[in-house]
């Protein structure tokens, strides 16, 4: 029933229809694909699931707004950001996602944003205090991200 947006796949979102961005780490052998078993989770709710994950990412792009792929991946990122109806972010504890943070920052007075910050994450003081500040709920574990997301779609549908 959820559907599934990759980038450099366009963002086609229904009109009314509720998107989930799945923000946070990734850093390659690093993070692991945590995206793919949150999507596996949310797959029978009505849901547009953008992970920006991508299939065919290439490490020698230059990160630069003037290398077309590279710029193609981060405006696709943003504008998911911008319409989904709701923003997952995990902070794997062995990784430092400095993307992630930007995108909280980013995010943080939204009111969409739901944070996953294990206790080990390098800058889990810096994360706690912005969901406090901003009222985001944060939780511990995957787990518990993928419920508090769940019961957001759900209390949202119908």
């Amino acid at each position: 029933m959820a559907r599934l947006l990759k980038p450099p796949t366009p963002l086609d979102l229904l009109s009314g229809e509720q998107s989930v961005f799945l923000a946070g780490s990734i850093e390659m052998g690093q993070a692991i694909d945590w995206q793919a078993s949150m999507a596996a989770a949310l797959d029978d709710l009505p849901v547009a699931v953008l992970n920006p994950r991508r299939d065919q990412w290439d490490s020698s792009w230059e990160q630069s707004v003037h290398h077309p792929p590279f710029r193609g991946q981060v405006e696709w990122e943003l504008d998911a950001l911008e319409r989904a109806t709701i923003i997952a972010i995990y902070f794997a504890p062995d990784t430092q996602a400095p993307i992630s943070l930007l995108e909280l920052g980013l995010f943080a007075r939204s009111g969409k944003v739901i944070v996953c910050c294990p206790s080990r994450y390098w800058r889990r003081g810096n994360v706690e205090i912005v969901c406090a500040r901003f009222g985001l709920p944060m939780v511990d574990d995957l787990p518990a991200l993928t419920a508090a997301v769940r019961e957001r779609i759900l209390s949202k549908a119908g």
